[in-house]
């Protein structure tokens, strides 16, 4: 039996976030989903405009273990950074065909919710928060 360390299965219900996807909606652009060697963390890309605004930046989405730890989190956890300096910290859940991205802890008013299409080529959402959200259809390019 080996004490390396392997990836936590419920991190493969992401799996279906990789690819590139365009975005439509009240936010428009593109944002790519990969795995990091090893398959601990998925890294997303993002290239977005909302409202006038550009967001570029890039995400590492996985379960936490802090430095010394033996153990990971029990939530998937991530950190976004944007090209203006911004860190901004998210819980990820997936049941069925629901994706909840909660804005920074799990049950936080500011979140994100969308569903994944039968096919799984189109996810359907958006972002709420307190006194504003915007909706958007993510669909997988081929």
């Amino acid at each position: 039996m080996s004490n390396t360390p392997q990836p936590s299965p419920d991190m493969q219900a992401l799996n279906r976030l990789v690819g590139t996807w365009q975005l439509s909606g009240e936010a428009v652009g593109q944002v790519r989903y990969e795995w990091m060697p090893g398959g601990f963390f998925l890294i997303q890309h993002v290239e977005i405009n909302h409202g006038g605004h550009t967001i570029n930046g890039m995400e590492v989405i996985g379960h936490e273990r802090l430095f010394g730890a033996e153990d990971s989190s029990p939530d998937i956890k991530s950190r976004f950074y944007d090209s203006e300096g911004n860190t901004l910290d998210y819980v990820y859940e997936i049941e069925g065909d629901t994706l909840t991205i909660w804005g920074g802890a799990k049950g936080s008013p500011a979140f994100y919710r969308g569903t994944f299409s039968a096919d799984g080529n189109s996810v359907s959402g958006g972002w709420q928060w307190p006194g504003g959200g915007y909706s958007t259809t993510m669909t997988r390019l081929p």
